[in-house]
């Protein structure tokens, strides 16, 4: 009733602020001046007459036409620029009501268009705004053919490990954002869903207003898909497919690669139709090598058990979706959207143990033992989602955006376990069978208000959040010798969340300075019922999230940007859930439905410079993290660790970032990131009862190339680089990550047709292997991930008609995150 009371309290401030004003249409045309040709995505302004000040801005269509709508009685300018033409002014402007038509505007051509063109078109593939950075996805040609994640790899303050763990600015929490819509799912594997083919372009939001949802420890990343450019069909169509690869480790599986991805777009007067379908397979092999040791003080032992053998993933997944959007009128606007999609992985680890207990004191023998792990794991699930929005217009530019969406996700799994007598493997020792089923509902009701006030704009909302999961975990054990906990491996949950959540934030501009300036209240709740537990574990949250930022103009060429956001970094089901997973022989791994979320104080201080050739960012930021969520290592028995979310006490993390685009010749570009940071963490905390000190400080960087060369007008050669350096964790360190990569393409049809040869994973400079160690007092356990390498794939692209600026698919607000 609370909730219903502040909602209609806030719809009626919406509304007494909302002003009637006399307004016109205004329309035009923009052509070269010298060729009477239009040009299209040309910018088009409308600005005061008196100041300057914008009050809108458009691009124009393949005909050249523009029109701005609801304009309010007064006398304007348009100002008019296209890449490569010098900006072109109007006459004044002077409206009253109804149609007044611009005319032609002409646009006159630089003296060196074709290298304004070239140059600029590096600049715009890497942008820096007041709060995000933004990076076109097409200057990434290795990535086609493969998934978001390929894309989003080569941003500077991004980097993926041989796990495909993505981190933004050393920080694996993160939010992401599809065309601008929260997903609260888990960014690798919502992004691996996604074609790379699709992206138009990715934005990283390092310093979030307050209209955002404060989700994440690093920010929030948004990736704008592609929608087609001018009225009609537009087609845009992907099939890929490549060889096993070079090196393979003689495996018993061997990877499949291929796919094929097409969007359609219809855009005809009122109505803006796309469908889309994909389907991609992509196996990876690889091989591990592992060595753990545990020591029993009670009874005076250590017992070793490495291991090595195949470590390969056998992936899928296919969708459809399709986004309905219908401009009624000029004031309302209506759009739906439909996603049904598939996902499918399991990872096959057949390794050879070599067991052996000795005396702690003396490393005497005391028996040993060979045997072979045969493990399955297996995590699939069908994905369902429906969204609606309703968007209105006022007279005096004011809007009310109200949106709903609606998610099922039925995540089902299991493990199979097997410990098979060496060398006759057909003499099983023991078998685990490790079966889930986590079905999610997922609801969202959003309301938000913009309102044009003085200078700037003043915008409020009001958002309900609100999922729950229903877990079954089931566990059986043949034959049952020496485990008689099998209990607690079995049982269900139920998980809650529902947030309830208002903000406001106003945003402008003064003379040199653009600033935004905002909060953000929420009211939280979290319930975990488990089934061995009577007592339901609640959590009740109550918290303001305030943020700020500033950005100022010294010339054209230097900008200074500050920011300042509030976040939280919420638990996952996965990490509340307190029944163990058999992971695999030598592990367990469960969470803690106690578990307290992640609050951070996150700040930063940039410099931009824009020049002839190119342009340039350097960042520096800071983190402060309140509640750390840890997976730490303790010892379950002699040859099994158990894995524990766990909050570890208190975190920082400060960096520098930098990234530069760079055209040093006309057939040659270049894009370089960076990311330095150093990560500490400390505190003393507690592990299913035993106390544990944490305290690990250390440097770590990445660095991401990309290069291109045109060896003529259709032929192309590229080069990337993505380097990963050994890093900190709470309880040891992971080892340095490096894949280089190159590409040939080749486009035909005027452009239409693009044949691409992609190597990836080059086998130089021991490329695509990870190593990662923990330890404690009684424990050291290190893996060695060696994945294949030289892998080869052939990418081709069909386009009829243009594809620009965002495709409105639906995205998941729950999907994956469980996965």
């Amino acid at each position: 009733m609370r909730t219903f009371k502040a909602f209609l309290l806030f719809f009626s401030i919406v509304f007494s602020n909302l002003l009637m004003a006399q307004t016109a249409t205004i329309k035009g045309r923009v052509a070269d001046r010298q060729s009477k040709q239009p040009v299209e995505y040309a910018s088009v302004a409308l600005l005061k007459s008196t100041d300057s000040v914008l009050i809108s801005g458009t691009v124009s269509k393949a005909n050249g036409t523009f029109q701005f709508d609801h304009v309010a009685s007064g006398k304007y300018l348009l100002k008019v620029a296209f890449i490569g033409y010098h900006n072109q002014y109007s006459a004044v402007i002077t409206v009253g009501s109804g149609l007044y038509n611009a005319g032609t505007i002409l646009l006159s051509p630089g003296q060196q268009l074709l290298n304004e063109v070239n140059v600029s078109g590096q600049a715009a593939g890497s942008i820096n705004k007041i709060d995000k950075q933004s990076y076109k996805a097409a200057q990434f040609e290795l990535a086609k053919g493969g998934s978001a994640v390929d894309v989003l790899k080569n941003l500077p303050s991004v980097s993926v490990n041989g796990e495909g763990e993505i981190r933004l600015r050393g920080s694996a929490g993160f939010m992401v954002l599809i065309n601008g819509k929260p997903v609260l799912t888990d960014a690798q594997t919502v992004l691996s869903q996604l074609p790379a083919n699709a992206v138009d372009n990715i934005e990283l939001i390092t310093a979030p207003s307050a209209k955002y949802d404060p989700d994440g420890r690093g920010g929030i990343i948004n990736i704008i898909t592609k929608k087609g450019a001018s009225d009609g069909f537009t087609l845009a169509t992907n099939v890929q497919g490549g060889l096993p690869a070079l090196n393979d480790f003689g495996n018993s599986r061997k990877p499949q690669r291929y796919g094929a991805d097409l969007t359609l777009n219809y855009r005809k007067n009122k109505w803006d139709i796309s469908v889309g379908g994909n389907y991609n397979r992509n196996d990876n092999a690889g091989y591990r090598e592992g060595d753990v040791y545990t020591k029993n003080f009670a009874n005076n032992t250590i017992t070793r058990f490495p291991s090595a053998g195949e470590r390969s993933f056998k992936k899928y997944n296919y969708a459809g979706r399709a986004t309905i959007n219908y401009a009624a009128d000029a004031s309302n606007t209506f759009s739906a959207g439909f996603f049904m999609g598939k996902r499918y992985q399991d990872r096959i680890a057949d390794l050879l143990y070599h067991n052996t207990t000795s005396n702690l004191a003396t490393n005497a023998l005391i028996q040993s033992n060979t045997y072979y792990n045969s493990n399955q794991q297996t995590k699939q699930g069908d994905f369902s989602l429906a969204n609606f929005d309703y968007t209105h217009t006022f007279q005096n530019k004011a809007t009310l955006t109200a949106g709903m969406v609606y998610e099922h996700a039925n995540l089902y799994g299991d493990t199979k376990n097997r410990n098979l007598k060496y060398p006759n493997t057909t003499d099983t020792i023991q078998y685990v069978y490790n079966p889930y089923k986590r079905p999610i509902n997922g609801y969202r009701f959003k309301l938000d208000h913009s309102l044009p006030l003085g200078k700037g704009k003043l915008e409020s909302g009001y958002q309900l959040r609100y999922d729950t999961q229903d877990g079954q975990f089931d566990y059986s054990v043949t034959p049952l010798t020496g485990q008689t906990d099998i209990a607690k491996f079995n049982g269900s949950l139920h998980a809650k969340n529902m947030i309830n959540s208002f903000y406001t934030q106003y945003s402008g501009k003064a003379s040199k300075l653009e600033y935004t300036g905002g909060l953000r209240y929420e009211y939280a709740t979290r319930t975990v019922n488990i089934s061995y537990d009577s007592k339901p574990h609640q959590l009740d949250l109550s918290n303001l999230f305030p943020s700020a930022n500033l950005l100022y103009s010294f010339t054209e060429a230097w900008k200074l940007k500050a920011g300042y956001s509030k976040r939280i970094n919420r638990t996952t089901n996965l990490e509340l859930n307190p029944i163990p997973e058999r992971e695999h022989s030598e592990t367990l791994e469960q969470g803690d439905p106690d578990l307290l979320p992640e609050f951070i104080d996150l700040a930063e201080l940039g410099t931009i410079h824009n020049f002839k050739q190119g342009s340039f960012f350097a960042t520096l930021y800071y983190q402060h993290i309140k509640n750390p969520i840890q997976r730490l290592n303790s010892v379950y028995a002699d040859t099994i660790l158990n894995r524990v979310y766990s909050n570890a006490g208190n975190a920082r993390l400060f960096g520098l970032e930098a990234g530069t685009n760079l055209q040093p010749a006309k057939w040659c570009t270049l894009y370089m990131g960076a990311n330095l940071y150093n990560y500490k963490i400390n505190g003393n905390i507690n592990i299913l009862g035993t106390p544990t000190t944490v305290n690990n400080s250390n440097w770590a960087y990445s660095v991401n190339a990309n290069s291109s060369f045109m060896l003529n007008k259709t032929l192309s050669l590229g080069a990337n680089v993505n380097y990963l350096s050994k890093r900190p964790t709470a309880q040891g360190e992971d080892s340095q990550f490096f894949v280089p990569g190159t590409s040939l393409k080749k486009t035909l049809m005027n452009g239409r047709l693009a044949a691409s040869l992609l190597w990836q994973n080059m086998n130089i400079f021991n490329a695509n292997k990870q190593r990662i160690t923990t330890q404690g007092p009684n424990f050291y356990t290190t893996t060695n991930y060696i994945y294949e390498t030289n892998v080869f794939m052939i990418n081709l692209a069909f386009n009829l008609n243009k594809f620009t600026g965002k495709l409105k698919l639906p995205s998941s607000e729950l999907n994956d995150k469980e996965f």
